[in-house]
């Protein structure tokens, strides 16, 4: 099922259901595919207008204004340490929910809703997760020929980044002192 036009998180889906499955939304960056966990989902949004944010972490962008919420938005690309190709442009943000933390991640594309069976997901190769930087692999399966990384977004930030980001009132670096939350 494509999901170009999803929004809002859906509770109809469930992680998982009665033959053993979970339920991943689909990306992509350069040539790779990932997966997350539909229950993180909150929002795929085409590419908004970011705003830098001074003195960010090299992989925070800066952030977006979503209906009024301010969310921080992280380049996964540099997050993951990837190689960027000319003339690829950022098309998407997923709008997770992490931790009761609402953060976007800049993607290239999203592709679809996948069902994978627990079973088929393998632990990622220990060569993979020998370095602290790569403990955000939740696992690995074939999906259609190709393989699929899903990643636990709630590895992704270290906690001094996570903490970082959750201490930080955007609403304020960006609106002034006379931010109004809502």
């Amino acid at each position: 099922m494509a999901i170009a036009g999803m929004t809002g998180r859906s509770d109809r889906f469930d992680d998982t259901d009665q033959e053993g499955q979970m339920q991943l939304v689909g990306f992509g960056i350069n040539q790779e595919q990932f997966g997350v966990n539909i229950l993180m989902v909150q929002e795929i949004i085409r590419s908004a207008p970011v705003t830098a944010v001074p003195n960010s972490p090299e992989f925070v962008e800066g952030v977006i204004n979503l209906r009024g919420d301010i969310i921080p938005v992280i380049d996964l690309r540099k997050r993951l340490f990837l190689f960027r190709e000319d003339n690829h442009e950022r098309n998407w943000i997923l709008i997770l929910n992490i931790s009761d933390r609402v953060i976007g991640f800049i993607v290239d594309r999203v592709t679809e809703v996948l069902k994978v069976a627990h079973n088929h997901v393998e632990p990622a190769p220990d060569v993979v997760i020998a370095g602290l930087e790569n403990q955000y692999i939740q696992g690995v399966c074939d999906v259609n020929d190709n393989l699929l990384i899903i990643l636990n977004f709630e590895r992704i930030l270290f906690n001094e980044e996570y903490y970082l980001l959750k201490d930080a009132n955007y609403n304020e670096l960006i609106l002034g002192d006379d931010a109004v939350t809502q």
